[in-house]
C-alpha cells in the first residue's frame, strides 16, 4: 500500500487527530494483526487452506463431500446467536457491516423454532382466555 503525506492547513489539534486516526487505521489493516497468515505472510488463499487442512480428504472420510468450509461460518454464527450473542456483535465477529447480511448467516434449528412457536401459542392462549367479570356494583339509597 502506497502511503503519501498530505499537508493540510489546519490547527495542530486537527493535525494530531488525523495523524492518530490514520495510524490507528493503518495498524488495524497490517499483516501483523492477522490471526493466521499464508506461507508467505499474506492472506490465506482458498487453495492454501484447502490443501493445508486436507479438506477434501477429511470431508470425504466423514461422508460430507458436499460440505464447504463456508458452511462452517453459518454454523458458528448460528451457535453464537443460539447462545444469546446479540446480532450487532455477530456482525463484528463475521466482519460484516450490515446486520441484514449477518442475519442471512443465521439458521436456528428446528427445536428453537418449535420452542418459539410454543411460546407464542402460550402467550396467545393467555390473551384469549375468558376473563372473569367483576361483580356488578349494587347501589343502595
Amino acid at each position: 500500500m502506497d502511503h503519501r503525506a498530505v499537508r493540510m492547513i489546519t490547527n495542530g489539534v486537527v493535525d494530531r487527530t488525523v495523524e492518530n486516526w490514520v495510524a490507528d487505521e493503518h495498524s488495524r489493516s497490517t499483516v501483523k494483526n492477522r490471526l493466521f497468515t499464508g506461507p508467505r505472510g499474506g492472506r490465506i488463499s482458498t487453495a492454501v487452506l484447502r490443501d493445508a487442512t486436507h479438506w477434501d480428504d477429511v470431508v470425504t472420510k466423514l461422508g460430507y463431500e458436499r460440505l464447504r468450509r463456508h458452511d462452517l461460518r453459518y454454523t458458528g454464527l448460528t451457535w453464537f446467536a443460539d447462545a444469546g450473542v446479540q446480532v450487532h456483535v455477530l456482525g463484528r465477529i463475521a466482519g460484516r457491516g450490515s446486520l441484514t447480511t449477518t442475519q442471512r448467516y443465521l439458521y436456528p434449528d428446528v427445536h428453537k423454532i418449535t420452542a418459539a412457536g410454543a411460546a407464542l401459542s402460550a402467550h396467545l392462549s393467555v390473551l384469549r382466555a375468558p376473563r372473569s367479570l367483576p361483580s356488578p356494583i349494587v347501589m343502595t339509597r
